[in-house]
């Protein structure tokens, strides 16, 4: 509902969208709809200092739009955020699209929506996220030059995403129990989809004792069977006895309720918005002790495959570059212990500083 405000001359309408684009600091949303083919989507452009707006596309079924608005804005700052810390020439941004993955997909209605992100003239660049399949984004690119992580070019960014995360956790592990060895090490992985499953190969190839859990039986039973991983129940993850937890589904799972009951030495995963209250929780992880690899550092290796699309680099210098993502996590965790800051603000203020400095240069 909208907030009218009256002066003596004329009626102001006071929209809570743009209320909330102002306090995070965006710069668009592009609210996208089309009948014919049942789409509903929104684009939100963060920042784009750097560069151009990078993140992908998400299909989810949101309870409402006001969630799906509230979650692409704060996916879409979090890519500023990630791409201004992994030194990339790219802004932030990201979409989501609202609906059933599994029975709503249509060429005519990816199709549809790369016309969207096309007339941002080059603003946002797109990409597949959660839901979202390297073949989908070959119906967009039909529409639309702004993707990437199609086939036969960089791809499905996942192998690098995963393979950035494991070097984080690693980099964790190393500040935590002075050595970045993970043998032996009980690692609890929530979310065994592409890049879930992924990091558990890196984990079990370094003899890793990794338990697992997804809303996927099926799933579940394939990773077990394939990685000798070790499958939980859902509702018994926050009760695990394990060293590190690895957080690769969607966010907010470290909340009031799983931070009573969270039994580990570190968070190092790859979901983005992990913390369900930023400063609260960011905080609370600090007291209890507990290090915590910001989510948009840590899983920076995604953008990182796609912005070697974008400038034509190789499959090595992704791969190169998130292995960089080690010393990263690291300084970040480092610092957060030494000043006994919140290791998500201190992320964050090391980014902030990188588009201050391009603000100025521009100048």
């Amino acid at each position: 509902m909208s907030t009218k405000i009256m002066n003596s001359d004329f009626e102001i309408t006071q929209n809570p969208v743009i209320s909330q684009m102002s306090s995070m600091d965006h710069d668009q949303i592009l609210f996208c709809s089309d009948n014919v083919t049942g789409l509903k989507a929104i684009i939100a452009i963060h920042d784009t200092t750097l560069g151009p707006a990078l993140g992908g596309t998400r299909m989810w079924s949101y309870n409402n739009e006001l969630d799906a608005l509230n979650d692409v804005l704060r996916l879409s700052r979090g890519m500023t955020y990630k791409n201004a810390i992994s030194n990339l020439a790219l802004g932030g941004g990201k979409a989501v699209i609202i609906g059933d993955s599994k029975t709503m997909k249509s060429e005519a209605l990816f199709r549809r929506f790369g016309r969207f992100v096309n007339s941002l003239a080059g603003n946002y660049i797109t990409a597949e996220d959660v839901g979202i399949s390297p073949s989908d984004m070959v119906w967009v690119s039909k529409e639309t030059n702004h993707v990437v992580g199609l086939p036969g070019k960089s791809g499905d960014p996942s192998p690098v995403t995963a393979f950035g995360t494991y070097m984080g956790m690693k980099a964790c592990a190393k500040i935590r129990f002075g050595t970045d060895a993970l043998e032996g090490r009980k690692i609890l992985v929530q979310g065994v989809g592409h890049v879930g499953e992924y990091l558990v190969e890196y984990l079990r190839k370094e003899r890793a004792e990794v338990f697992i859990a997804d809303i996927s039986d099926d799933t579940v039973r394939k990773v077990v069977q394939k990685y000798g991983a070790k499958g939980i129940e859902l509702n018994k993850v926050y009760q695990q006895d394990m060293d590190i937890y690895a957080p690769c589904a969607l966010g907010g799972t470290i909340n009031d309720d799983t931070l009573a009951k969270l039994k580990c030495g570190i968070i190092a995963g790859a979901a983005n918005n992990q913390l369900s209250i930023e400063n609260a929780h960011g905080q609370a992880l600090l007291d209890k002790g507990i290090l915590y690899a910001p989510d948009f550092a840590i899983n920076a290796g995604g953008v990182i495959n796609c912005f070697s699309e974008v400038k034509d680099l190789s499959s090595e210098w992704a791969m190169g570059k998130a292995e960089d993502i080690y010393h990263t996590i690291h300084d970040i965790v480092a610092r957060s212990e030494r000043e006994r800051i919140p290791s998500h603000v201190i992320a964050m203020r090391m980014a902030e500083e990188k588009i201050n400095n391009g603000r100025s240069n521009t100048k």
